[in-house]
């Protein structure tokens, strides 16, 4: 059975539930074959003291739609996804309206993966450029 592209949104989104990315307001909002997208909004509750969007918020993004990525295109039932490293290269300062992190596979291996991670604004400008690796490891049955 296909499910719908609004079911699987309502579907992950549900899955986030008192979780950081509740926390910080942080939706799914687009998926293909080989992406997934998430927005941010951007408020006071994720500006550093001079009121722009604080790094680490924009990388808590980066690696939720990057994880959330790596889970969705593996066999959940049998591995379980973890994040193994994060950078995060900031380009561009942000105090309103929402950010959106592309998350595209470099490699996807079978055990290891890499994910290039776009974040760009409402006005499709480069905010920050991530690389997130993680692993699938075999649940213990």
């Amino acid at each position: 059975m296909q499910i719908s592209k609004e079911d699987f949104l309502i579907k992950v989104n549900a899955a986030s539930k008192n979780t950081l990315m509740e926390t910080l307001s942080i939706e799914i909002v687009d998926y293909g074959e080989d992406f997934l997208v998430a927005r941010m909004p951007v408020s006071p509750k994720v500006h550093q003291p001079d009121g722009v969007l604080h790094g680490g918020a924009t990388a808590a993004l980066a690696e939720s739609v990057g994880s959330f990525a790596s889970h969705i295109f593996i066999d959940t039932e049998n591995f379980f996804v973890r994040g193994l490293e994060i950078t995060a290269n900031h380009l561009k300062s942000v105090k309103e309206g929402y950010i959106y992190a592309k998350a595209t596979f470099l490699h996807k291996g079978r055990t290891t993966q890499l994910l290039d991670i776009k974040v760009t604004d409402d006005n499709d400008n480069l905010i920050s450029i991530c690389r997130l690796s993680t692993i699938s490891l075999p649940k213990k049955k």
